[in-house]
Formats: structure tokens, sequence, C-alpha cells
């Protein structure tokens, strides 16, 4: 009898997993198998470091080449692939959680609200995230997940006002669920004028140039020092 309820119970899980994710399956497969494939190829000959924090999601985090030295003392570990969604993370959670014993896991994604057509609605994007957070609890389930709130830019201006639906919903996710920890951004990179700071990003007015990865750390930095033991 609880074999038929352990196989019931994981054909119903495996079902619920298909309705969220399925969709996005064949699409994120298309576009980042041969990534994925040599993020797992790193988890095999390089050794993480002791009490990981884990960092994943789009280019912000693939691009951010100084993380180490910026975070320092924190021991990083980078998994992100550029131009990402949350459905992408959703699609590949597993692989790219399951191989690491991270001590908390932070989450940037920033491309599920661009103004494109086929953009998915906040209430979508919490949803993917919840899926991300059910992985990472079932692999880790003592690990803190910070989610880092998306950045307002010039080249998705336009957008904003969606993007901020976005995170507030984040936002209020991340209160309601244990574990879980909001990191609040936008605030710092607006100017007077509550227009995106240019001075914090290269020619394409949407990735960060060296100041602004400072800064990004900084406050990210003050969310992992007020929310964890120091390493």
């Amino acid at each position: 009898m609880l074999i038929l309820f352990w196989i019931g119970f994981c054909l119903l899980q495996k079902t619920s997993e298909d309705s969220i994710v399925g969709k996005y399956r064949e699409a994120s497969i298309k576009k980042y198998e041969k990534e994925i494939a040599a993020f797992e190829t790193l988890d095999q000959t390089q050794k993480d470091p002791d009490n990981a924090i884990l960092f994943t999601g789009s280019s912000s985090i693939r691009l951010w080449k100084s993380i180490q030295d910026d975070l320092a003392p924190w021991p990083t570990l980078k998994r992100g692939f550029g131009g990402s969604k949350y459905s992408d993370l959703a699609v590949y959670a597993e692989r790219i959680l399951k191989p690491h014993a991270y001590r908390a896991l932070v989450i940037f994604v920033a491309n599920d609200i661009t103004g494109d057509p086929q953009d998915k609605t906040p209430e979508e994007v919490v949803q993917l995230l919840d899926y991300v957070v059910q992985v990472s609890k079932r692999h880790r389930p003592e690990a803190k997940i910070f989610v880092v709130e998306v950045t307002p830019t010039e080249k998705r201006w336009a957008t904003w006002s969606k993007i901020q639906e976005a995170n507030r919903l984040v936002e209020d996710y991340c209160k309601k669920n244990s574990g879980m920890v909001f990191i609040p951004t936008s605030q710092a990179y607006l100017n007077s004028e509550g227009k995106p700071r240019s001075e914090l990003f290269v020619s394409d007015k949407l990735h960060q140039n060296e100041d602004g990865y400072r800064l990004w750390a900084s406050l990210i930095r003050k969310k992992l020092e007020s929310e964890l033991v120091a390493p």
C-alpha cells in the first residue's frame, strides 16, 4: 500500500511539474542545452568552495567577472546563463542546483518582462520562481534563498511599471515563505529625477559596468551579512 501511495505521489508531482515547466522545456533545451552541459562538465572538474553561496540567473550573473573579489570573504560559485528567463531556470533547476552543496542560493533573473508580446505576467514569474525554490528546498532544505530585485534600466524603461509589479509580487512571496530573503536594489539605481543612473551601465544601457557591479555587490553583501553567519 505504501509503495502504491509513493508511486501515486511521484506521478502527481511530475504531472504538476510538467504543467508548470513543460511548455517551456523544448525552447529552453534548444537554446541552452550546450551551456548547461558545459556547467556539468565544469561541475566534474572544479571543486566547489566550502559553504559556497551559489549565484544563478541571467547575464548579470554570468558577466560578473569580479564576483569573488567583490564579495570576499564570502565564498561564491557562479552559474548564470545569458538571456535566460525564469522559465529557463525552472527547466534546468535540478541540473544546475543539485551538483552543489551550497550554503545559500542567490537568484537574479531579469528577462521575463522586456516589452515583448511573449512576456510573462508578474504572476507567472512568481509561479516559476516558486518552482525553482521548491527544487532548492528539496535539495538543500537549510539553505537560505535570496532573490535580487530586477534593476531599472534605460533599455527597458518603457516597461518598468510592469517590472515593478513583478518585483512587488516577488518581494511579497519572499516575505511569506520561510528561508527566503528579498534584496531590494531599484532605489540605488535611480537618480534624483527617478530615472535609471546611466553611469552605472555599459553602452547597451542594460548591463552593468564596474561601478554598477560595485554598487550591486554592496547591496547584496549587506543582506548576506544580515542573514548569514560570517564565513
